[in-house]
């Protein structure tokens, strides 16, 4: 959420900045739900300082022989009631006010480049050569099924957007989120985290999904005597509340990684990435989330985005780096970098991992603070995250890149300790 001092001071500052990222914000909705919550706020308060200046004449009176009731009934008349219908209208006020501001989005960082959707996203740089075939390439479901891949038995289960995956190939698929949990944690300084699948609404509003995205969101209302549970879209979700509502007082930066599954009601994208699993929706991914400083969090968003890269590198697949536009950047970011990885059979990059700085946005939804050890008093962290793979679209990604004209599919060399040794999985 947005600082409402830092709006009311910088109106059109705002305005303009969210009109880059095809927001169109009302600044007079604003203005005037902001001066309303400040007279309720200003009426209460003067309100009460008639009542404690009347509460001195109520004592006087009662000096002077009036009974109480009588002197009370005197001097205080309906200030009572006056002030609860002034604290009510300030809260009502306040209330609507936030409601207003938490449908409004991040403000883009200064280095965002103007754009109205992907194809204005610009390349920061690329990585490996993509590799040439003398057989024709065939996708990752042609690739996969042969392998124990089965689109047609996640179907039957659940229905379309689900897949079911057996022997080799699972393994794989459970290889790689160790690989890269464990290249995080051990070589990154990752603190490795567990957490639920589930989450309250609370949880999704402070990191930004809800209100405005409900709909891409698997609801599971009154779920165990509870009202509005959500299955978590990402883990960006639990990792990040985890510092909601309090004060750290440990050291920053604080690094997290969590491997989870993520689900997705992919609202809006029918007839998008139909075939296969690109589009899933349920997915594992590998989630980075970094704690930091506000001085520090540009430097971190460049740090995390390195370390995504770094497991790209580690696996050989080829990939470019490109940092999102304004119409393409997402409601809580500040700023994104994604890492496209190249799949063959597309004959382009597609995304498998977006880096994000939310700077304060996240925490000052959740009241996410820290401990500034030079002033003792505690400031909003700035939170970033990003997908330290997208287990899936790696799949996809080495499926397709390191396929061989029989059909079998070399494991990529950093792999094979998680494999047994295995270095070709065979249809």
């Amino acid at each position: 959420m947005l600082d409402i001092k830092f709006i009311r001071d910088n109106l059109d500052e705002v305005t303009a900045a969210l009109a880059t990222k095809g927001f169109e914000f009302d600044a007079a909705a604003f203005s005037e739900m902001d001066e309303r919550r400040k007279s309720a706020i200003t009426r209460a308060q003067s309100l009460q300082a008639e009542k404690k200046k009347a509460s001195k004449q109520i004592g006087a009176l009662i000096g002077q022989g009036m009974s109480p009731e009588d002197a009370k009934a005197q001097v205080m008349g309906g200030i009572d009631s006056d002030i609860t219908n002034a604290e009510n209208e300030a809260k009502e006020s306040e209330q609507a006010l936030r409601d207003f501001l938490m449908a409004v989005p991040n403000m883009p960082h200064a280095d965002v480049p103007a754009g109205a959707d992907e194809d204005d996203n610009v390349e920061v740089s690329t990585w490996g050569e993509p590799a040439s075939f003398d057989f024709e390439v065939k996708d990752h479901v042609d690739v996969g099924e042969p392998l124990g891949m089965s689109f047609d038995a996640g179907a039957a289960l659940a229905g379309s957007r689900f897949v079911v995956m057996t022997g080799k190939i699972a393994r794989l698929h459970r290889a790689l989120a160790q690989f890269m949990i464990n290249t995080h944690a051990d070589e990154h300084g990752y603190e490795e985290t567990y957490v639920p699948y589930l989450v309250n609404r609370e949880a999704l509003q402070g990191t930004g999904q809800l209100p405005k995205f409900e709909e891409d969101l698997f609801k599971l209302p009154e779920a165990q005597g509870e009202k509005d549970f959500y299955l978590i879209p990402t883990a960006e979700v639990p990792v990040t509340n985890l510092m909601a509502d309090g004060v750290y007082d440990g050291e920053l930066p604080v690094r997290r990684v969590a491997h989870t599954p993520c689900f997705r009601s992919e609202a809006g994208s029918y007839g998008r990435d139909t075939r296969g699993m690109i589009r899933q929706h349920q997915f594992d991914k590998v989630e980075l989330v970094h704690f930091v400083e506000a001085s520090k969090s540009s430097e971190a968003l460049e740090e995390l985005t390195g370390h995504a890269e770094v497991i790209l590198q580690k696996l050989g697949l080829p990939y470019r780096k490109v940092i999102l536009c304004g119409g393409d950047l997402g409601f809580s970011a500040s700023k994104t970098y994604d890492l496209e990885v190249w799949l063959p059979a597309q004959n382009k990059y597609r995304e498998i991992s977006s880096c994000s700085n939310m700077t304060d946005y996240q925490a000052r939804r959740m009241q996410a603070r820290w401990r500034n050890p030079e002033t003792g008093k505690p400031e909003l962290l700035h939170t970033l995250n990003g997908s330290g793979l997208a287990v899936g679209r790696t799949l996809v990604a080495i499926l397709e890149n390191y396929q061989q004209a029989d059909g079998s599919v070399v494991v990529p060399e950093v792999l094979r300790p998680y494999m047994g040794g295995l270095e070709v999985l065979n249809p």
